[in-house]
């Protein structure tokens, strides 16, 4: 369950990612307070995750699901540059999710 817990806390971290912008430095109130809510709430998300996985895997996991969904999002949405060294890194990070996820002893 805490697997899939911390499943969601990437992904709530990926939506949080993509509210930093719309608040223009923290100046637009309504974006502002979306994005503290979002990124409490993923926090919050992963620290009830951790009371089983171990802190390092579950940190790892869970910046590894937020830096692949926002590098995808940026390509999608932001028109950031597709690269192989992007593509690279995506695969090496999703790697890396998958034997943490595999390697972990619960």
């Amino acid at each position: 369950m805490n697997w899939a817990i911390l499943v969601l806390a990437g992904l709530v971290e990926i939506v949080w990612s993509q509210s930093i912008k719309p608040t223009e430095n923290f100046t637009r109130p309504l974006p502002t307070a979306l994005c503290f809510v979002l990124g409490a709430l993923a926090v919050y998300l992963l620290s009830h995750a951790m009371k089983t996985l171990p802190v390092g895997t579950a940190y790892a996991v869970f910046t590894g699901i937020g830096a692949v969904g926002a590098i995808t999002l940026g390509i999608l949405v932001q028109r950031d540059p597709f690269t192989t060294g992007r593509m690279a890194a995506l695969a090496l990070i999703v790697s890396g999710i998958i034997l943490a996820r595999a390697t972990n002893p619960e």
